[in-house]
């Protein structure tokens, strides 16, 4: 057996949190390891709003810091990542005047209090903090108080007994799981003595080593500390290295993505942030040609069974008919549906009231290896936590910071154009430099950011799908050489938005899975497994099977 591979830091989970202190570290010349069981940002990464928001509601529990936090880095993620998160104007309706407020000061002093709605004087007041908050690093223009005429010019078909909305302004993420790996693929390439690693898991562990597995290659490190990132599965991983701990109580998210034309239209370009009858606050807005409608909230013990059921699917349908009650909608227009599990700290009583700000619990692994958990965050706040938490491991290591990641662009958000005349510049370089048609090149900008470049690079000469006659096989073969593709699933779920949009048909499967083979070396027989364990059903469901683990190693 080989000696074990000595590591500044050995990172467990590849979701957001994991990928955003790898980035970091890296950064500072840490060497690390991250290791993920499935693909990177596979589980609640891949499951949120795919909003970058300040969290308007918790006001009402009295979380002013994580808002003004939150606000903050939803401002530097529209700048340091403008190819994935852009500004979405937000409607949020109003059916009274002086609603809510009572429940609201229950709600602040953590006391249990429906809040089936919100007057304009407790929205104005909420609005005004969230202004405030979100002035460092303004992008995006202060509310407004709409009354009905105005409201109805800008959105249609909302209930009659709406009076007035609120108009203010969030972020929407287009490609979450993209962003993900950019972070991974940019740290790596800040350090090239770190290293991200999909597919493996840990195998064992001795004294101060832990050893882990992808697929026929096995690997012990022993690092000076490790970072355990697992989300919901952080105490199932403090397990696997022989710590006991009970930190985390899990809340499953569903979120549903309809096709439906008349409600697309309606919305005009506008995100609804809306109170039910049930207390709960839901969404729906534009997403890609779509519409994204969430979410649930439901206490869930173990996050490996977690799925959006069919309860799930018509309570969202149902909430959709309370704000636009003439638009018939149905589960026919469903195309798509999600969950994940948001990793939040365990506690009792009402799973709403748990807060959704990020902490740190600290463990020992061995003799001496401290074990940081990162327990809770949100999108948009990762960057913020993971610096806290590359404080602390540079401190435990004895380093400097060597830079800041505050105004750090991220994959193809650098250097990207910002204007439409920089675009169209930008999009006549390069398709003057590969020979590809300007209208090919400004779909890859949309897809991939400044990152369309190096792709356009390997598709002088296209062969387009005939399942999808938008991608050709050049580009999805380069997404499958460069991108850590280590199943069907990981192109057709993660680093494209096939599956997502409802687009992934018995077609679109074999053909793609034809072009991975091509490009990774599969043999037949792995093509075809590949091929048939993604369900078309729920393609959102998959797991990776175990005869899966076991063809990576041999086909």
């Amino acid at each position: 057996m080989s000696e074990p591979e000595n590591i500044d830091v050995l990172i467990i989970g590849g979701g957001i949190n994991g990928c955003g202190i790898f980035r970091d570290l890296s950064a500072q010349g840490v060497d690390c390891v991250l290791i993920e069981r499935d693909d990177f940002c596979s589980g609640a990464s891949a499951a949120s709003s795919r909003l970058m928001h300040g969290g308007l509601k918790y006001l009402e529990t009295g979380e002013f810091g994580l808002v003004r936090e939150a606000l903050v880095e939803r401002n530097r993620l529209l700048a340091n990542a403008p190819h994935y998160v852009s500004p979405l104007p937000t409607i949020l309706p109003l059916r009274s005047h002086f609603s809510g407020i009572w429940p609201s000061v229950k709600r602040f002093f953590r006391f249990k209090a429906k809040m089936i709605d919100r007057g304009s004087l407790i929205t104005r007041a909420g609005l005004l903090v969230y202004d405030t908050y979100g002035r460092r690093h303004k992008s995006m223009p202060f509310h407004r108080i709409l009354n009905r005429k105005a409201l109805q010019k800008l959105v249609t078909g909302m209930d009659s007994d709406i009076i007035a909305a609120g108009l203010y302004y969030e972020g929407q993420l287009t490609h979450a799981e993209r962003l993900g790996l950019e972070l991974l693929l940019d740290g790596e390439k800040l350090n090239p003595g770190s290293r991200a690693i999909n597919h493996a898991h840990v195998i064992g562990t001795q004294g101060d080593c832990v050893t882990y597995q992808q697929g026929d290659s096995i690997q012990t490190v022993r690092p000076r500390i490790i970072v355990n990132a697992a989300g919901a599965w952080i105490d199932a991983v403090n397990h696997e290295l022989g710590i006991k701990t009970a930190l985390m109580g899990g809340s499953k998210g569903s979120h549903i993505i309809v096709e439906h034309r008349a409600l697309y239209k309606a919305l005009n370009g506008h995100m609804i942030y809306f109170g039910t009858a049930d207390g709960r606050v839901n969404l729906c807005y534009p997403f890609m040609g779509r519409v994204l409608i969430g979410s649930t909230d439901i206490p869930v013990e173990d996050p490996d069974t977690a799925r959006c059921d069919t309860q799930e699917v018509s309570y969202m349908l149902g909430t959709m008919r309370e704000v636009f009650p003439d638009v018939d909608i149905s589960e026919e227009h469903v195309r798509y549906r999600f969950c994940g599990v948001r990793p939040l700290p365990r506690a009792d009583g009402d799973i709403g009231l748990v807060t959704r700000d990020h902490s740190i619990a600290e463990f020992t692994f061995g003799p001496s290896t401290p074990v940081l958990c990162l327990i809770g965050g949100k999108w948009t706040t990762f960057r913020s936590f993971s610096a806290e938490a590359a404080w602390r491991i540079l401190a435990h290591l004895g380093k400097p910071r060597r830079t800041k990641t505050e105004d750090m662009a991220i994959g193809g958000g650098q250097d990207f154009p910002r204007n439409p005349a920089d675009r169209t510049r930008w999009i006549n370089r390069v398709a003057d430099v590969s020979g590809l048609p300007a209208g090919r090149v400004g779909t890859l900008l949309r897809r991939y950011g400044t990152t369309a470049e190096r792709i356009a690079m390997t598709c002088t000469e296209e062969t387009m799908l005939r399942s999808l006659p938008d991608y050709s096989s050049e580009e999805l073969g380069e997404l499958c050489r460069s991108e850590r593709v280590g199943t069907l699933a990981d192109l057709l779920l993660r680093r494209t938005l096939i599956a997502m949009l409802g687009r992934l048909t018995a077609e679109v499967i074999e053909e793609t899975a034809g072009i991975a083979a091509a490009a990774l070396g599969w043999s037949n027989r792995r093509r075809v497994l590949e091929a048939v364990s993604v369900p078309l059903g729920e393609p959102a469901a998959y797991r990776q099977i175990d005869d899966a683990v076991t063809f990576k190693a041999h086909g």
